[in-house]
């Protein structure tokens, strides 16, 4: 991986907790990448995660659209999202890194973090928004900012748009290898690990399609039923971290250890949560013919090559789930307006010609799909870069 334009290391002064900020480039003096809060969380993940923002930005770049990709970046602080000081912890960051924010960096919710409480910390935290160093780069700035409000506020069966968006990405890309393979969608199983706001959203989709969910995990468990799962019941009982209430359960419904999910048998597995979920040991458990990351990073890069060699295509997360930060910036730019069925239109279109682009380079190279991710981003960065510029 390239060395970063940018690697900052904040340690709190009532903790001692560290938070961190990766800018990997900019491009037209802005940079864009989510804040994670999880306990473990380094500056190495943080950098990784920061490449792959680099790489999401420019996999959406159209000549066409008023949307110009960003430069990536991103930041975390290694806390437990629970822990109840979490949220100063949370506020005490932004102030440290206001200047970052005000400037150069868009940021957002992500992994123990939502957008919702992102936004209170950076009010309290004396930012006018978490995006606001694009504002400068808008035609008219109110226009956008009341649109992109506007979008936010959109609810479908009472959940937020902002909310769904990126799950109608990972099933969209989920359908699309589906399609490509000939393989219909009644009868195929699935398997969701996580079930916060991209693997609900995910799960709903994917339902709703045709396909099975017949496990979901989370952080009590695994629930399974070979019949399928009941998603609807399964997500409106579900808390602000994406535990389900078992009290909703029914008599076909297994409860399972909360390692159990990778040897549920599936053609779908979506993992949906934390990285580094799927490592060379479980991976050999694993009887899923598609591997679809909506979560950033859960596969190993040594248990991908291990998954690989045996049949089992990993679709990767710089695609899959680069639905719900394309979204913002449709939106905000003025691609998209805030209304939910342009938005799942406009992503599903955008979504399976990126993930049909990424397999015909694939199978044109001999490569597996991340390869050929990398490969589309190498010929699209020196295009972004002649016309508005890079620094590195």
């Amino acid at each position: 991986m390239t060395t970063p334009l940018m690697s900052l290391t904040w340690t709190d002064h009532v903790t001692g907790r560290r938070g961190f900020l990766v800018v990997d480039q900019l491009v037209r003096g802005v940079c864009s990448g989510g804040l994670r809060m999880r306990p473990g969380c380094t500056l190495d993940e943080v950098a990784s995660l920061a490449r792959g923002m680099t790489m999401k930005e420019a996999l959406h770049y159209n000549p066409e659209g008023r949307y110009v990709p960003l430069g990536g970046a991103k930041g975390g602080i290694d806390c437990d999202p629970r822990d109840p000081g979490a949220y100063e912890l949370l506020v005490r960051y932004l102030r440290a890194v206001r200047p970052y924010i005000e400037s150069l960096w868009t940021t957002g919710e992500d992994l123990g973090l939502t957008q919702d409480l992102v936004d209170r910390a950076a009010a309290e935290a004396g930012l006018v928004s978490s995006i606001q160093a694009v504002f400068p780069l808008l035609d008219d700035e109110a226009a956008a900012r009341r649109r992109l409000a506007d979008a936010f506020a959109v609810e479908v069966d009472g959940i937020g748009l902002d909310g769904l968006v990126g799950g109608c990405g990972v099933a969209e890309s989920t359908l699309t290898a589906l399609d490509l393979a000939g393989v219909p969608y009644a009868g195929t199983r699935v398997v969701v690990q996580g079930l916060g706001t991209m693997g609900g959203a995910t799960a709903r989709f994917l339902t709703r399609a045709g396909l099975t969910v017949v496990a979901v995990a989370d952080i009590k468990g695994t629930i399974s039923n070979p019949d399928g799962l009941d998603v609807e019941a399964l997500l409106a009982a579900r808390d602000a971290y994406g535990t389900v209430d078992r009290a909703v359960l029914r008599p076909g419904d297994l409860e399972l250890p909360g390692d159990a999910w990778p040897a549920v048998d599936a053609e779908v597995l979506v993992p949906a949560a934390v990285s580094y979920a799927v490592d060379t040991v479980n991976q050999e458990r694993i009887t899923a013919r598609w591997i679809v990351e909506a979560a950033n990073m859960p596969v190993l890069p040594e248990a991908e090559e291990l998954l690989t060699a045996r049949g089992v295509t990993v679709l990767p997360d710089v695609v899959v789930n680069s639905g719900t930060n394309a979204w913002w910036w449709w939106t905000l730019f003025g691609d998209i307006g805030p209304d939910a069925d342009e938005a799942f239109t406009h992503t599903r279109r955008s979504m399976r010609a990126l993930v049909e682009q990424m397999l015909a380079r694939a199978r044109a190279d001999g490569t597996t799909p991340r390869a050929a991710a990398h490969a589309l981003v190498a010929d699209r960065l020196p295009v972004i870069a002649e016309r508005f510029g890079w620094y590195r």
